[in-house]
């Protein structure tokens, strides 16, 4: 997911921030610390504890120390929730490519693009239940606390920290239980669906649906300076686009190889045509990139946006081979117009070279891919 960072990886599989998590650790840990008393009263009193000794709570420097406890905590509660949809998936053979870690969930990028209901619907829960799990055993470390720690002041910084812990997992509990797709409880909702319709009519009334409950989040979050809704409304609503969108260009170019729509009347330069040609040959040909072959051998390619990244002034002085890809993506015919598309998504090109026995004989482009699109939805 754009925005994000890898941390570390388990189980092989790599794990992501997001950059909201990223803000919003510290500035949860700090309106705990700022406002320690305020919660560590409401944590009593919805547990039904009130009169806990918060002699250690809000001493010197203490309540900034739980409030980064409790953010680093709620922190591993989202990476075990996540963890936990994995788990499930890897069980039922499906692979995972990454986890991305957001405030209130996560998003695991999944190596199915077309989803099996009856795997989606355990995936999707397995997150919930385990944030609920959380809960319960939070519960019974204040319970525990309350009854054998004999002295007071520790008994309360337990029973906050605890607390505090068996209340945040609830909120991931019911919140991602909500049917805001693309969270887990839209995903609920889209595979109880999928059983009754075809899946790409089932995402798409989950994805409404999602945008509903992004614009109460939104207008919730604007009417309330809430910057946490907001970042969730505008995730689920874009969210719920995107992967509508992967779904219809899955479903729409399944079974195509790159071979049935690669162009194999080539248009090549060498590596030693000067820069000025190229940018003839473009508005000659109406082509952005050409293939760069050295005799047989593809050497590189060629594009508008590394003429762009040329200095107009250097231009004349210099060779394709100054300024062309020279570490390029090639697939061989056999290869599925799917990951041709995935592959110009990923690394934001708008062409791939097809090789076959180490020859170029062909080329795929992201507006074939589109044509292909539009005639199968005819």
């Amino acid at each position: 997911m754009a925005g994000s960072i890898k941390i570390g990886s388990l189980f092989g599989i790599p794990v992501l921030l997001h950059w909201s998590f990223l803000v919003a650790i510290p500035l949860f840990a700090a309106i705990i610390g700022i406002d320690i008393a305020i919660s560590s009263s409401f944590v009593f009193e919805v547990l039904g504890l009130s009169g806990q000794d918060t002699t250690l709570i809000t001493e010197g420097w203490n309540p900034y120390i739980l409030g980064v406890v409790v953010a680093l905590a709620l922190f591993f509660c989202v990476l075990v929730h996540e963890l936990a949809h994995c788990i499930v998936a890897l069980r039922r053979g499906i692979k995972i490519n990454s986890i991305t870690l957001l405030i209130l969930g996560g998003v695991s990028s999944i190596e199915n693009e077309v989803p099996d209901p009856r795997d989606e619907l355990p995936m999707s829960l397995a997150g919930p239940l385990t944030s609920l799990g959380l809960a319960v055993i939070s519960w019974a470390a204040v319970l525990a606390g309350v009854r054998f720690i004999p002295y007071p002041p520790v008994g309360g910084v337990v029973v906050f920290l605890f607390g505090y812990l068996a209340l945040l997992n609830l909120i991931l509990f019911a919140f991602n239980l909500l049917p805001a797709f693309p969270m887990d409880g839209g995903r609920v909702l889209r595979a109880w669906l999928a059983k009754r319709m075809p899946l790409p009519r089932a995402t798409k009334i989950a994805a409404d649906v999602g945008k509903v409950f992004a614009a109460i989040f939104i207008i919730l979050g604007l009417l309330s300076l809430n910057f946490i809704l907001l970042i969730i409304g505008v995730f689920i609503f874009l969210g719920g686009d995107q992967e509508l969108l992967a779904l219809r260009t899955t479903v729409l170019l399944r079974d195509v190889a790159v071979a049935d729509v690669m162009s194999t009347s080539l248009v090549t330069v060498p590596p030693e045509m000067p820069v000025p040609e190229v940018i003839r040959l473009m508005y000659a040909t109406k082509h952005l990139g050409f293939p760069v072959l050295a005799g047989d051998t593809l050497v590189g390619m060629v594009t508008l946006e590394d003429v762009h990244r040329t200095p107009e002034i250097d231009r004349d002085a210099k060779q394709v081979k100054d300024i062309m890809a020279r570490e390029l993506i090639t697939l061989p015919p056999t290869a599925m117009l799917t990951e041709a598309y995935r592959l110009m998504i990923r690394y934001n090109i708008g062409r791939i070279p097809i090789v076959a026995d180490g020859r170029l004989t062909g080329i795929v482009t992201r507006t074939d891919v589109l044509k292909v699109m539009d005639l199968r939805e005819m």
